[in-house]
């Protein structure tokens, strides 16, 4: 058998991606007015952002002991490498080491300091290593890698999704409803971390597409072997489709070499605390691929 691959629903992938490739997702919660929701799972409803009361939690201990218990099954032996989203923005990855303690050193667990689709590139080459034959540790230190490579520029409306839900500190929100300022987001250690500010969406977004530009390039040049030259990027948004589209056909002119390429809104999880109108860009300089 081979390796087998444990996501949560923050992830990004689409669900033919992560079938065929054998990746099992967790489905994370969204709680609307006191009614509990599956993330790709359960239809949500097409008003969440109005008028409810919405909360997330992460997986819990059970649900993830159970998916970890199958996979270990199904990998008859050979090891469960699970990818989860950063430890600072939800309880998920702790969930999943109390998990791991039941099952045995046979099952990894990688905070990868990220969502989405920074997630999810590091979940896709531990699973395409896994499918090549790669051994748990192999696999491991694979998701390890393409996690720490990932970089995330956020532009969003307002910070009060992200104060309200506790992933930014009050002082921080105060910058992002001033004078009705854009503010630029970045992840740092797995924290969202104000960047910078900036006066209209159009300006942020030029920051956006030019951060994303500078850290591909750089990341690009500290790399060597099959993964240099090579960089995978996302652009997500939050019912923002036209904005998603601008950055994204900028990244493309600047980033010609750029190998995956995937725009995609965001799931309910991570877009209830960024809330309508934001727009994300993460680039992974190596890509996803598995090694040769």
């Amino acid at each position: 058998m081979a390796v087998v691959v444990v996501t949560d629903s923050s992830c990004g992938l689409e669900p033919k991606v992560a079938e065929d490739l054998g990746i099992r997702v967790v489905p994370l919660h969204v709680l609307v007015d006191g009614t509990d929701l599956r993330e790709g799972v359960d239809a949500m409803p097409a008003n969440l952002f109005v008028g409810a009361g919405i909360t997330t939690s992460g997986a819990s201990p059970g649900e993830l002991t159970d998916a970890y218990a199958r996979a270990l099954e199904d990998s008859a032996g050979d090891g469960v490498v699970a990818v989860h989203i950063s430890r600072q923005l939800s309880g998920t990855w702790e969930a999943g080491r109390q998990a791991s303690q039941e099952l045995g050193d046979k099952v990894r667990i990688v905070d990868s300091r990220s969502t989405a689709m920074a997630l999810g590139y590091a979940v896709l080459a531990a699973a395409r290593l896994a499918r090549a034959g790669g051994s748990l540790r192999a696999v491991y230190e694979r998701a390890v890698e393409v996690a720490d490579r990932g970089r995330v520029l956020i532009m969003v409306d307002r910070l009060d999704h992200l104060r309200r839900g506790g992933r930014i500190g009050t002082a921080a929100a105060l910058f992002g409803t001033a004078l009705a300022m854009k503010p630029v987001l970045h992840l740092v250690d797995g924290k969202l971390v104000l960047r910078e500010k900036t006066r209209t969406a159009t300006k942020a977004i030029g920051r956006l597409v030019d951060g994303a530009v500078e850290l591909a390039e750089s990341g690009t040049r500290e790399l060597s072997g099959s993964d240099a030259g090579d960089v995978a990027v996302a652009v997500h948004h939050v019912g923002a489709a036209e904005r998603a589209e601008q950055v994204a056909a900028a990244l493309r002119e600047r980033l010609p070499g750029a190998g995956e390429f995937v725009v995609a809104e965001l799931g309910p999880v991570v877009a209830s605390h960024l809330g309508p109108g934001a727009v994300g860009v993460l680039v992974v300089p190596g890509g996803a691929d598995a090694p040769e």
